[in-house]
């Protein structure tokens, strides 16, 4: 059914886009001397708006309440997932029936229950990685066009704690005793754990920074100071606060590793059940403090009729020309109901030209994620692949899942160093750290982690008494582990790095994805930002062959590579070639502008 749209008021969901640096690389070159007043604001001018200071307002209360929801829905699902490899590797130690280790072995014991080796845990849990970020379509269409988002993630909250519960009954003893029986278990509970997850997540990052609706004002702090309270470094902080929470929920692993190594899979998934249980509770609680966006209708299913009107006049049998009819500024002109002659638009029109600048400035947004698979793929390698090379080290009594938890930790010790400390300091020396820096920044040093690990593979190799051939599954005649000696500790260094790469590169995305997405697709465009992370799945599924412990040196070498090329690509395409074109003008005219000026002066003369 085609859905009529109005004209949408340019206010609110123009304030933090126009007001803000959050992604316009253009501002170092914009006159800040203009005293007209900025619109949306509360009478700050563009000459205040560039010489005072900007900070943060005030978080308000709801904020905090979708913080909960978050840390509650993380915890849950990084304190089962981060139990899986091990669930699914390795078989039950002896003497279990539970998956635990025997208390007089855990001084270098693995819990383990299925058996089914690094290949397929590896392939389950890319699918499970895969399915949770292709999810979030789901939740994000319906949230849009018939829920709305509290709706929806009060629905899939539900539908969610149904598979944990699923999850609890694959790892009980008496499953355990039939493995093939417990992994079709897990797969169902994989399954509808993900499409609760993954709606849950297209919505709660949008509602979360929803819930402030201030705008840009002056204020004067008691030193007599006047300073600017900036939308857009509130949701910035918003943002940072928020994937702390993402985080410290995170850190809900720490105790399953151990509940896992020492009483059994099935307690350790239910710990993270009853705590889930609290989602709806919570939800519940804050209804009526909620800003609360309606749906609006078949959004898209309108964009997808727009994008059609304009692409197909665009299309040519030239590669080169179809590329530059889409570049045009005139490409979005067909879809406009203005451009059709009076009496002659097409029923199926059912839009206003304020919507087709939406599906542009979407398109816009969206652009930007396409370079974040590869960022994923070195992700992807903590969740899995490190801690099977922690399997390999010397334990001295730490679950070698538990180490992964240095990633979430480390995150939530440095968002308060750089929300408080560094970003601060940047605005203050009227440095522009924005989006496009950051997220290539991001890339650049989960480069660097994934050479570390590359580089300690190898010293592994050397080290472990089978070498290369799955030092993970070394083990003695009595079946007991013999691991190289390295202490699992020395592994904690890329789980480190990838913390400090999410800080600039996966917040940065989440919030561009807020402030840059119009207000009709917020949960779409966050959708397709979290879908990146599927694609970077598909990548590693393929790679599924080279998953393999004697490998993974070349693959963690290449991984780190391959981040360093695209976050350099990344940098060029968004930063460096709007500068060399404003350079490139400026060499072009200047010689112009002076050849003109002098022959003016003979002329006089």
């Amino acid at each position: 059914m085609a859905t009529t749209f109005e004209p949408e008021k340019k206010t609110e969901d123009h304030r933090l886009t126009n007001v803000s640096s959050i992604a316009d690389e253009k501002t170092d070159y914009e006159s800040h001397s203009s005293d007209k007043v900025i619109e949306g604001s509360e009478g700050v001018t563009e000459h205040e708006l560039h010489t005072l200071r900007h900070v943060p307002d005030t978080l308000p209360y709801a904020s905090f309440l979708v913080v909960i929801v978050e840390f509650a829905e993380r915890w849950t699902y990084y304190g089962t997932t981060n139990s899986f490899n091990n669930y699914i590797r390795a078989p039950l130690p002896p003497g279990s029936t539970t998956g635990a280790v025997p208390k007089a072995d855990r001084a270098s014991g693995v819990a383990g229950a299925l058996g089914k080796g690094v290949q397929k845990s590896f392939a389950i849990r890319t699918f499970n990685t895969f399915w949770v970020y292709c999810t979030p379509f789901v939740g994000g269409i319906l949230a849009d066009t018939l829920w709305g988002r509290y709706n929806t993630i009060m629905i899939f909250s539900l539908v969610c704690l149904v598979g944990h519960i699923v999850l609890v009954c694959s790892s009980i003893p008496p499953a355990l005793q039939h493995p093939d029986v417990a992994l079709g278990l897990l797969i169902v509970a994989i399954v509808i754990m993900g499409l609760g997850a993954g709606s849950i997540k297209a919505n709660v990052s949008p509602m979360i920074a929803e819930q402030y609706t201030g705008k840009l004002r002056k204020e004067t702090l008691p030193s007599g100071e006047v300073i600017i309270r900036d939308p857009a470094i509130t949701v910035q902080r918003i943002y940072m606060w928020f994937y702390a929470a993402i985080n410290l929920g995170s850190c809900g692993a720490i105790s399953a590793a151990f509940i896992a190594r020492d009483h059994g899979y099935w307690q350790s998934y239910l710990v993270p059940t009853c705590i889930f249980a609290l989602v709806p509770l919570v939800l519940l609680a804050g209804k009526g403090i909620y800003v609360k966006t309606p749906p609006r209708g078949s959004v898209l299913l309108e964009v997808f009729r727009v994008t059609k009107m304009c692409l197909v006049p665009a299309l040519s049998i030239n590669p080169v020309k179809t590329y530059r009819n889409m570049k045009a500024p005139t490409f979005w002109d067909p879809a406009r109901p203005s451009s059709f002659p009076k009496g002659k638009r097409p029923a199926t029109v059912t839009w206003d030209s304020d919507f087709v600048d939406e599906v542009y400035r979407t398109y816009k947004a969206c652009q930007v994620f396409l370079f974040f698979p590869f960022f994923w793929l070195c992700y992807s390698q903590i969740d899995g692949n490190l801690g099977t090379m922690a399997a390999s080290m010397r334990l001295n009594g730490t679950p070698n899942d538990l180490i992964q938890n240095l990633n979430p930790i480390s995150i939530v010790i440095m968002i308060p160093i750089l929300d408080h400390g560094v970003y601060p300091l940047l605005r203050r020396w009227k440095i522009n750290f924005s989006p496009i820096k950051r997220i290539s920044l991001g890339f650049i040093v989960a480069g660097f982690a994934m050479l570390y690990a590359a580089v300690l593979e190898h010293f592994l190799y050397l080290r472990s008494p089978c070498h290369d051939n799955q030092p993970s599954a070394c083990v003695g005649a009595d079946g007991k582990p013999l691991q190289a000696d390295i202490n699992v500790w020395v592994v904690s260094g890329p789980y480190i790095l990838v913390g400090l790469s999410e800080i600039f590169a996966s917040i940065t995305s989440i919030e561009y994805a807020f402030t840059k997405a119009p207000k009709r697709m917020k949960s779409v465009v966050t959708a397709f930002s979290q879908f990146q992370n599927a694609i970077s799945s598909a990548i590693n599924f393929a790679l599924t062959a080279v998953n393999v412990e004697e490998r993974f040196t070349w693959l963690f070498g290449s991984f780190g590579i391959v981040a360093w090329v695209v976050g350099i690509l990344f940098f060029v395409t968004y930063v460096t070639l709007n500068r060399c074109f404003l350079l490139a003008i400026s060499l072009t005219f200047i010689p112009i502008v002076s050849t003109t000026s002098i022959r003016r002066k003979r002329s006089s003369t």
